[in-house]
């Protein structure tokens, strides 16, 4: 099924395109781990792939925002059970809170998805259960100008993919590449390896 180093990284390619656009993709929310070992699903929203990077939202008063400006590293984790592929990709994460890119994909989202950003910030503490907006904002869609506060804590992860572990799975024998590049300008350099 695979059998050149290219067809692995346009399997690839071709994933990660079609994760971001198809809410149904089993690549659509993978596991974020940040340097300090933490892990995460997340949603993919974009992938650029001239550039080999990932976009995801977050709030900018989340813990793993200082953790990335701290530490760059990332990891993340794709699977496709149906398919039996599992993507491994490494790179450097930055949390980008201002400019074209993080306006419009403030523009893009909806009401509902904005009013996320209105509440405490991720982690903190609560007397019980919570959705940790504010009370009026509980199942309501606010208007923008009450949004207006929210736009504040909005942010990218914008994650720079410099290597990928590749594995499909087969009962006649699993199959595994990987690539690397030494910055996100650099050509990718492939290789085989055993499972």
């Amino acid at each position: 099924m695979f059998e050149a180093l290219d067809d692995c990284l346009t399997d690839c390619r071709n994933r990660l395109i079609r994760a971001p656009r198809d809410r149904k993709a089993p690549m659509h929310t993978p596991v974020i781990v940040t340097g300090d070992v933490d892990a995460r699903v997340m949603v993919l929203r974009a992938f650029d792939a001239a550039a080999w990077t990932l976009r995801l939202h977050t709030d900018a008063r989340a813990p793993k925002a200082q953790v990335i400006a701290a530490d760059p590293r990332v990891a993340v984790l794709f699977y496709d059970k149906g398919a039996k592929i599992q993507i491994r990709a490494r790179g450097e994460g930055a949390i980008l809170r201002d400019g074209a890119d993080v306006d419009a994909a403030w523009a893009a989202s909806t009401n509902f998805a904005r009013r996320c950003y209105l509440g405490e910030g991720p982690g903190a503490g609560a007397e019980g259960p919570t959705s940790g907006l504010p009370a009026e904002f509980e199942g309501v869609e606010p208007d923008d100008a009450q949004l207006v506060p929210a736009r504040e804590n909005f942010a990218l992860l914008k994650i720079t993919l410099t290597s990928l572990d590749w594995l499909y799975l087969a009962h006649t024998g699993h199959v595994r590449a990987q690539f690397t590049r030494d910055d996100g300008a650099a050509a990718w350099e492939g290789r085989w390896v055993s499972p």
